[in-house]
């Protein structure tokens, strides 16, 4: 069983991730979230001169705010400042507490500054990289989007964060891709066989802990 479960793991890991190839765009948008890797990744974009302007987009979710003491965006931007990131490139959006909310209040945020945006690169943790994406392709399909990660196997990523709690948030992910998109919440994606069977073991096997109610 442990096997079976192993490698369900490193199937939903790696369907969560596009590996998308990456160049200029108008700004690098970086969704908030518990892991403050996510502001390294964007902080390093910003330095390979592949955006303008970075945007932090990010309130409390259900994992941060009984955890962090400020905004996940205001955090994500502290960090990315003391990497180097000029405060005056970055656009900060401190309200939102789901992905749909990044979106939409990034949008009003960017219209009420007169700002146009054609193509962003989002910033995502690995194994959000897929809903994020499928969140921007749904809700706003103007943006031509690529979405990148902090660049790291499943068990460097897990160094910092326990690996059961990664195992269950990305299978509440995964739930999610299956089932948002006939609440038009995301674009539909292709969920192949195989992915769909290591849904079923790490459901089995109890990491049912980030699933949506019944």
């Amino acid at each position: 069983m442990e096997l079976a479960v192993t490698e369900a793991i490193q199937r939903v890991w790696d369907y969560h991730q596009l590996h998308h190839d990456l160049s200029a765009a108008d700004a690098i948008f970086a969704l908030g979230s518990h892991d403050p890797r996510v502001a390294d990744r964007a902080a390093e974009l910003y330095h390979l001169k592949l955006a303008p302007w970075v945007i932090f987009s990010g309130g409390y979710g259900n994992l941060t705010r009984h955890r962090f003491n400020e905004p996940e965006a205001e955090l994500f931007a502290r960090r990315a400042g003391e990497l180097g990131v000029p405060r005056r490139v970055m656009l900060i959006e401190n309200r939102s507490t789901n992905t749909g909310e990044n979106v939409k209040f990034t949008r009003e945020m960017l219209a009420a500054r007169g700002l146009e945006v054609r193509r962003v690169i989002a910033v995502q943790k690995p194994y959000m990289e897929r809903r994020t994406f499928a969140t921007l392709r749904a809700q706003w399909p103007e943006v031509e989007v690529r979405v990148t990660s902090p660049q790291l196997t499943f068990k460097d990523y897990c160094a910092e964060i326990p690996r059961d709690d990664v195992v269950h948030i990305m299978v509440g992910d995964l739930q999610r891709i299956l089932v948002y998109p006939a609440r038009g919440f995301m674009e539909a994606q292709e969920v192949p066989t195989g992915v769909r069977a290591a849904y079923d073991c790490l459901v089995a096997a109890g990491y049912t802990r980030h699933l949506l109610p019944a």
